[in-house]
C-alpha cells in the first residue's frame, strides 16, 4: 500500500512539471453546436428543456434562444418539475433559478448548483388558466447531435403530448403559434485533443545483497524530452545513489575507482543516503543512463541487503504527439 501510494503522488508531481513545460500544447476547449429543436408554444404553454446534471459547483450550460414571441427562461430542480407535472396546481410556485424575462433573441448562460436541474421555456403572453398551469407545447423537430455527451430528459406529461398528438388524424391547432427554436451547446475540445498519456513504468526492482563493489543498471533510453525517473533506495548503510550516462558507468567495473570523477559533473546524485526516494529528468540528448548504487567508500559492509526501485514517468499511448509537438 505505502508503494503505491507514493507512485500516486510521484505521478501527480510529474503531471503536473509536465503540465508546465507544454503549455503551448494544452487542450483548448470551447462551446460547439450539440442537438437543436423547435417548438409550437400556445399563450402561457411551458417546454420542458434538457435536463443537466452538474457535478461540480461552477458548471454552466449555454443554450441559443429565439421565439416570435416573449418568452420567460429559467432553471429549476428536475424533481420539482416532475412534480409539477404530475401537479400543475404547484407549477406557479416553481424554484426559478437563472431567470430571464421577455427574451425573444439570447443566448442563455446559467451558473448552475450542483443537482440536476431541467431547462423551462414559458409563453409569456395571457391565458385565462394561468396561473394554474395552461399546458405544454409541441415539438415540431429535433436534432440530436451525434457528439452530445449532456443528459437530455423529457418529462412525461410532454411525451403524453407528444404521444397524443401522433395518435389523432389531424395535428393540434394552436391559438396563436409562438414558434421557439432551441439550439443546445456542449463543453468540448477544439485543439490538441490528442494528447500523450504516460505512467510510471518500473525499470529496476531489486533487493540484493551488498558487496564493497558498486552496481550498475543499465538500458534506461528517455523516450521524450523532460521524462523524470524515481528512485528509491533503502539499505542498512550509506550509499552513493546517482544516474550516469550508460557509456561512463560501463567503464566503472573496471574503474571503479572513477566513480568520484564521474561524480563531479553529475546532477543526478545523491550521496550518504540509507533511506531516500528523489527524482531526475532527462531528455532524449542525453542518451542512454544507467543507475549507480554504491556503499559509500570506507563503510563496513554487513552481510544485509539493499533494497532499489527505479521508476521511469514513460509515454504509452499517442506517443507521436510529442514528436509533432517539437
Amino acid at each position: 500500500m505505502k508503494t503505491q501510494k507514493t507512485q500516486i503522488l510521484l505521478g501527480a508531481l510529474a503531471l503536473c512539471l509536465f503540465a508546465g513545460t507544454s503549455f503551448a500544447q494544452d487542450r483548448v476547449f470551447n462551446w460547439l453546436p450539440a442537438n437543436d429543436e423547435t417548438v409550437r408554444l400556445d399563450p402561457a404553454n411551458y417546454h420542458t428543456g434538457r435536463t443537466y446534471h452538474p457535478n461540480a459547483v461552477g458548471q454552466n450550460n449555454h443554450v441559443d434562444i429565439k421565439a416570435q414571441k416573449p418568452v420567460t427562461i429559467f432553471m429549476t430542480p428536475e424533481a420539482a418539475w416532475n412534480a409539477a407535472l404530475q401537479h400543475p396546481e404547484a407549477i406557479a410556485s416553481l424554484p426559478q433559478v437563472c431567470l430571464r424575462e421577455h427574451v425573444v433573441n439570447t443566448t442563455y448562460v446559467c451558473e448552475l448548483p450542483v443537482e440536476a436541474m431541467t431547462l423551462i421555456i414559458r409563453d409569456e403572453r395571457y391565458s385565462p388558466g394561468a396561473p394554474v398551469f395552461a399546458g405544454l407545447g409541441v415539438v415540431l423537430n429535433a436534432m440530436e447531435g451525434t457528439q452530445n455527451n449532456a443528459v437530455r430528459e423529457v418529462g412525461s406529461g410532454i411525451a403524453a403530448v407528444l404521444n397524443s398528438a401522433r395518435q389523432v388524424s389531424s395535428p393540434r391547432q394552436f391559438k396563436d403559434p409562438n414558434d421557439v427554436r432551441v439550439q443546445y451547446y456542449r463543453w468540448d475540445c477544439v485543439e490538441n485533443c490528442v494528447q500523450p498519456e504516460f505512467r510510471w513504468m518500473e525499470q529496476v526492482k531489486e533487493k540484493y545483497q551488498l558487496t564493497s563493489f558498486l552496481k550498475v543498471y543499465g538500458g534506461f533510453q528517455p523516450d521524450h524530452d523532460g521524462e523524470q525517473v524515481s528512485i528509491k533506495i533503502k539499505s542498512p548503510v550509506p550509499m552513493v545513489v546517482a544516474m550516469l550516462p550508460s557509456q561512463i558507468a560501463d567503464q566503472l567495473h573496471s574503474q571503479p575507482g572513477a566513480i568520484e570523477t564521474a561524480l563531479q559533473k553529475n546532477a543526478c546524485q545523491q550521496r550518504g543516503v540509507q533511506s531516500l526516494e528523489f527524482q531526475c529528468t532527462f531528455n532524449l540528448a542525453d542518451g542512454p543512463q544507467s543507475l549507480v548504487v554504491a556503499p559509500e567508500a570506507g563503510e563496513k559492509v554487513p552481510h544485509k541487503k539493499a533494497e532499489v526501485l527505479m521508476l521511469a514517468w514513460r509515454c504509452v499511448d499517442n506517443c507521436q504527439v510529442l514528436q509533432t509537438q517539437k
